[in-house]
């Protein structure tokens, strides 16, 4: 069998990959939680954030797979299993059932915020082993951002 190699050491493909990982579990986290918002929200501003949260699932997603993508190219196996993302403990959860827009604003601005600053570190600890990986993670944090911002505005 064929084994993908890296062109980084043992220990930079190591925090790379973990990095990475994280970074994949919580956009696979943030796709669902937001579709999931999408689905259930109620209120006056529902058709406004109804199709706001599609832009974010579609952001999240877009950025899943680059970085599973990168994982792999560094010989990282990515694992975007629903187990692995059911076990994050970091992200935090939405309410069942119906959404009110002012809940669910406030819940979303608290579920982006927690990821940006998961991001954030994993842009600082991929600096040194791997410069085009924190690019990466660099570019997704930036649309993160952009994503807070404009929830902030919803309150």
């Amino acid at each position: 069998m064929s084994v993908i190699t890296s062109p980084l050491s043992e220990d930079a493909r190591r925090v790379t990959g973990d990095a990475l990982q994280g970074a994949l579990t919580d956009l696979i986290g943030l796709s669902l939680l937001t579709k999931q918002a999408h689905w259930n929200v109620i209120g006056r501003h529902f058709r406004s954030l109804h199709l706001h949260f599609d832009e974010i699932v579609a952001i999240a997603r877009e950025h899943a797979d680059s970085v599973a993508e990168r994982a792999i190219t560094i010989g990282v196996n990515p694992d975007g299993r629903p187990a692995t993302v059911a076990h994050n403990p970091k992200l935090p959860q939405l309410e069942a059932g119906y959404l009110d827009d002012g809940k669910v604003v406030t819940a979303m601005v608290e579920i982006v915020e927690s990821i940006v600053g998961r991001m954030r570190e994993r842009i600082l600890v991929t600096e040194e082993p791997d410069p085009v990986t924190q690019d990466l993670l660099i570019e997704v944090t930036r649309d993160l951002e952009k994503q807070h911002w404009m929830l902030q505005a919803e309150q």
